[in-house]
């Protein structure tokens, strides 16, 4: 099929408007239709919320391309899913052109302003240094906040490989803000358990919380302030925000909270400035390439540590015709691999512009046929009180400044990350793929809305490790190690599978466990990602969700030792399937996060 290119500004803002005004004059029609898996042949979109995924159709049937519909996609979802995405935030994304069997990654995430010091969280009234608490104090405060990359992600992502405008891709979703949206039971619940926080801000409080209450499922929901922002990106472009009115205003909220006139925890102010947002850069890198029965995939590099773990993880794997086992003998190995390469991450990843990191010796074959030699035959004796050491993988890789000496010991890390991520997969009819996960840390972010703009700041920084030494620290304009995994694959058979999700340092088991799903269970997209899922971060317990320990494969698993402990849900992902002869299939979750949706074109 062929897209159609180059529609005049405001031809191509018109129709995607007027798409997104008449579903929201007739709400429960556009509701109806809300599915969980499409297929198709002229393009997809997959998102966590059908609003945001009907945004990105609109822009691949006005003529955009995949990176085109991933941006109006993402800028939806900072009104309809504020509390996981937007331009207060950053994110990550992969795009592969299959016509020059092409993948670029470009890293949107968020740095440290450079009054940063690696004791950034250290509370001020501690005589032995003790970290602030995480909740809220931490997470909830000026200090958290790092210099947000999601508006130059989207201008970068647009100017190198989109076809259509900032202005053009934001028109549907200053129409959305605009017009207002139905509240759903994910964006109430959201605001409730954050409302404790959100009622400490007297901007979060004004928008989220009017007259002190949580706005009913059913209700309308308008940002104008949100509007207005997204009017002032598409008029002025990104300099608006890193170089004038928008910065200013975030440079002051972070410097001076906005906080209600008591305040029920302390705030503590940050240090991020308006040079600190004049300097961001969005930073385009090669994928971390690897390859796994034939699939070769790509992921991010750092500073995301999903890239290079699935990678290390999957090597840990080919060792294992997991196909052929039994599957809790399969999942065994899988379980110990992720423990594994967790000892490697957490040890070792951190932005590889301030660390030195054995990438090519972690990656190293050999060294994965060496520490594969490590996995337990079976269960650690006592998994809850259990860590795996992290191995030595520098005599693997040419190192053309040697270290004298074995890497230092470090004591294993409990990285949990945010959940509150999003994640969004995009293909157009020319098999453009996108693959895009964008994040504000915590769900609800920082919890601080900036005042006059409508979006929330990011507590990003709080992914940074407070135990020192560590590659991991604080430190002035660093990238803090993140765990968002987009990946792409492609198949032996040409077929090309863009996936992802959120869920903090679960997202790097979830990709896993997709993966493995689909290229050694045999199981199909929408099987694989609705399937229930387990992770193990080097943490202790295997966590499971949807009630997996109750199942059948849970009790042979617990029979042979392991521990595992239940959650509610694992991740929300979506993915996209492209087979050689042009078939899509797009999925997102069934039911995790209140369900996804997917929407193919024919």
């Amino acid at each position: 099929m062929i897209r159609r290119r180059g529609l005049p500004w405001a031809i191509a803002g018109f129709s995607t408007g007027l798409l997104i005004l008449l579903s929201l004059i007739w709400p429960m029609a556009g509701r109806s239709q809300v599915s969980h898996r499409a297929t198709g042949t002229g393009g997809a979109v997959a998102s966590v919320d059908h609003r945001a995924t009907q945004v990105g159709i609109d822009v691949l049937k006005a003529g955009g391309n995949a990176v085109d519909a991933a941006v109006a996609t993402a800028a939806a979802l900072g009104v309809t899913d504020p509390f996981s995405a937007g331009i207060g935030g950053g994110g990550f994304m992969v795009i592969y052109d299959p016509a020059r069997e092409f993948a670029v990654t470009l890293d949107g995430r968020e740095t440290a302003p450079a009054a940063t010091t690696p004791d950034l969280f250290v509370d001020p009234d501690s005589a032995t240094g003790e970290p602030l608490p995480f909740f809220p104090n931490r997470m909830s405060s000026g200090l958290a906040v790092g210099v947000p990359g999601t508006p130059l992600n989207w201008q970068t992502a647009l100017s190198r490989y989109g076809t259509q405008s900032l202005a053009e891709v934001l028109q549907p979703a200053i129409a959305l803000a605009q017009t207002g949206f139905t509240v759903d039971a994910t964006f109430a619940e959201q605001i409730e358990r954050n409302q404790d926080r959100f009622a400490a801000f007297t901007s979060t409080q004004q928008l989220y919380l009017p007259q002190g209450q949580v706005p009913p499922v059913g209700s309308q929901f308008r940002n104008p302030d949100m509007a207005r922002t997204y009017e002032l990106l598409a008029e002025q472009g990104v300099n608006a925000f890193y170089r004038g009115e928008i910065g200013r205003a975030i440079a002051h909220t972070v410097q001076v909270p906005p906080v209600v006139a008591a305040p029920p925890f302390t705030v503590w102010p940050g240090g991020l400035t308006e040079t600190d947002l004049d300097r961001y850069e969005v930073r385009v890198r090669p994928p971390v390439e690897s390859h796994y029965r034939g699939y070769r995939l790509y992921g991010m590099g750092l500073p995301s540590s999903g890239g290079l773990t699935v990678a290390q993880t999957l090597n840990l794997l080919a060792g294992y015709e997991l196909g052929q086992l039994e599957r809790p003998a399969a999942l065994h190995w899988l379980i110990e691999a992720e423990r594994l390469a967790f000892s490697d991450r957490n040890a070792y990843l951190g932005d590889a512009a301030y660390v030195d990191v054995p990438v090519a010796g972690l990656l190293n074959p050999d060294y994965a046929d060496q520490r594969r030699a490590a996995l337990p035959l079976q269960a650690p004796p006592d998994e809850t009180n259990y860590r795996a050491i992290a191995g030595n993988p520098l005599p693997y890789q040419q190192d053309p400044s040697p270290s004298l000496t074995a890497p230092q010991a470090l004591q294993p890390v409990d990285d949990g990350g945010g959940v509150s991520t999003s994640h969004i997969t995009v293909v157009d009819a020319d098999g453009l793929t996108v693959s895009y996960t964008l994040t504000l840390e915590s769900t609800g972010g920082s919890g601080i809305v900036v005042p006059g703009y409508g979006f929330i700041l990011n507590n990003e920084l709080t992914d940074f490790t407070l135990e020192l030494p560590h590659p991991n620290v604080p430190e002035p304009g660093k990238r803090p190690r993140s765990s968002m995994s987009p990946t792409i694959a492609i198949a032996p058979d040409g077929s090309v599978l863009a996936f992802g999700s959120p869920g903090g340092s679960t997202i790097i088991t979830t990709v896993l466990g997709i993966a493995v799903n689909v290229i050694d269970f045999g199981l199909d997209l929408e099987a694989a990602i609705a399937a229930p899922r387990l992770s193990q971060r080097n943490s202790g317990l295997t966590t499971v969700d949807q009630g997996f320990e109750t199942t059948t494969m849970g009790a042979a698993l617990l029979a042979t030792g392991h521990q595992l402990q239940p959650t509610a849900e694992i991740g929300a992902a979506t993915g996209i399937l492209v087979k050689p002869d042009g078939a899509i299939l797009a999925v997102a979750e069934p039911a995790r996060r209140g369900g996804g949706s997917a929407i193919a074109l024919p």
